[in-house]
């Protein structure tokens, strides 16, 4: 058995097109244009680097992109203040702050600070409790996990009723998307660092979600035959043949899993790309709450 690809690059090109279509739509409609604000404090490279990709993501489709760069020194008062101005901002309809945050600032404050309105990174108190809870719709889901389901979905692996585990219970990626699967009526466990035999627990899915951040940990006699593999991770290993000296693996390894998945994503090209067509999603679903938008 050689395990069906899903092609998370391609799922995303064609969510990004739905989107560039329904922007424009909006547009025309409401005179809405959907706007995004990224915040970026400090200048670490990767950050800058997500950032940018963010705001080319926001152009190709139509978004509006506004960019707040700050200073790593600023204080957490000043960056609050900044987080309000966009929240009254009626041009915003979402806003992300890039993570991680200098060290003498509060994550959880200025994160709790942006609007529920305006949270399309989904991390809000208010947002995070209601994905939580039975029966409650959370104006916004993490972007990440929210790939990771669409990915699902849209491959036609059916969820309800399977055995899904997730390996790892980080508040970014590995609750979330735990939670979306028990709403979409899977069977649900979750692993991590003092889970007992753990390839036996793993072996016991017929969805698994990898989460962990250890390169090609799980290993191809972990996985069920037929099961789907959603690979969260992206690291880097030393590879000197490699141009850059490294290349990137996935928290699965590929090639053994290959051989006997049922479907599965590479990295990288696979949950990577849905992150931001999912953030692109959120400011358009929020722009789409305006009043007068419908």
């Amino acid at each position: 058995m050689t395990a069906q690809l899903i092609d998370g690059t391609a799922i995303a090109a064609t969510i990004r097109a739905e989107i560039q279509a329904e922007v424009e739509a909006l547009r025309e409609a409401a005179g809405i244009v959907p706007g995004l604000a990224t915040v970026l404090v400090g200048q670490r490279k990767d950050s800058q680097t997500y950032v940018r990709m963010k705001k080319r993501a926001c152009e190709e489709v139509g978004i509006a992109s506004f960019g707040v760069e700050l200073s790593a020194e600023i204080s957490e008062a000043d960056l609050l203040v900044e987080i309000e101005a966009l929240n009254e901002n009626p041009d915003v309809h979402g806003i992300l702050v890039q993570l991680p945050l200098p060290a003498h600032i509060d994550e959880e404050q200025i994160l709790g600070s942006i609007s529920v309105h305006k949270d399309v990174d989904g991390f809000h108190p208010v947002n995070i409790g209601r994905l939580a809870m039975k029966g409650r719709a959370p104006g916004f889901v993490p972007c990440t996990p929210r790939g990771c389901i669409e990915l699902l979905e849209r491959s036609g692996i059916e969820i309800a009723g399977r055995h899904a585990v997730v390996l790892g219970r980080s508040n970014i990626v590995g609750l979330p998307v735990a939670m979306l699967l028990l709403h979409r009526n899977a069977t649900l466990t979750v692993c991590h660092s003092r889970t007992a035999d753990l390839p036996a627990v793993v072996r016991s899915a017929d969805i698994l979600v990898a989460a962990v951040g250890q390169p090609e940990m799980v290993r191809g006699d972990w996985i069920k035959p037929g099961a789907a593999v959603i690979d969260v991770g992206i690291n880097a290993v030393d590879d000197a043949s490699a141009e850059r000296g490294y290349r990137l693996v996935g928290d699965v390894h590929f090639e053994e899993a290959q051989a006997g998945a049922g479907a599965l994503t590479p990295v990288p090209g696979g949950v990577g790309p849905m992150t931001i067509a999912m953030l692109l999603r959120n400011t358009l679903d929020s722009a789409r709450r305006v009043p007068g938008s419908a």
